[in-house]
């Protein structure tokens, strides 16, 4: 009996993607469906052999560096890998709109905050180790500040981003910038 091959998908990984995010984009950002969708997405990515190229590996001394991978052009969302150098680490920061990361090298420290209105200031709650491999989505506004960052010795970390704005917004309309206590 003959074998027959399996049907490969030939589609990159950020086309197999961004198919994903357009059906995912038909439900509403603040609904457990939508996450449920964009989290599935970003963890069939994050075990992509190959993923980036050189170009979009490469760091800067003068803090983490966002490469734009791709941006949906209708506007609803942009996906773009951030490279950490050890030491690393974003911002304190809440999001101005709904966004997604998973971790595709080395491993990234999320430091979770809670928000102190009384204060004006967010205030930190735990922190845990994001391996490669790992995913989190979340909604807009306060509810999930954090910061990111990369904690370990002379190892570079590597995570894909998804956020809910256009690509020329990506540096501009995401975080929301806070002041820790």
């Amino acid at each position: 009996m003959p074998l027959i091959p399996d049907i490969v998908n030939m589609e990159s990984p950020l086309t197999q993607l961004s198919h994903a995010l357009d059906a995912a984009c038909h439900l509403d950002p603040a609904s457990p469906h939508f996450m449920r969708h964009v989290r599935a997405a970003l963890t069939k990515l994050s075990v992509e052999p190959g993923l980036l190229s050189a170009a979009q590996r490469q760091s800067s001394v003068d803090g983490y560096t966002r490469h734009l991978l791709f941006a949906d052009p209708l506007g609803r969302y942009a996906v773009a890998a951030l490279v950490w150098r050890a030491g690393q680490m974003s911002p304190v920061h809440g999001h101005h709109t709904w966004c997604a990361y998973t971790v595709v090298e080395g491993t990234l420290t999320e430091t979770l905050f809670s928000w102190d209105a009384d204060a004006h200031r967010a205030v930190e709650t735990r922190q845990h180790e994001r391996a490669c491999g790992a995913v989190s989505v979340v909604g807009a506004g306060r509810g999930a500040i954090h910061r990111l960052g990369n904690a370990s010795a002379g190892r570079t970390a590597v995570s894909i981003h998804v956020y809910g704005v256009t690509g020329a917004q990506i540096a501009t309309h995401v975080n929301d910038l806070l002041q820790a206590a």
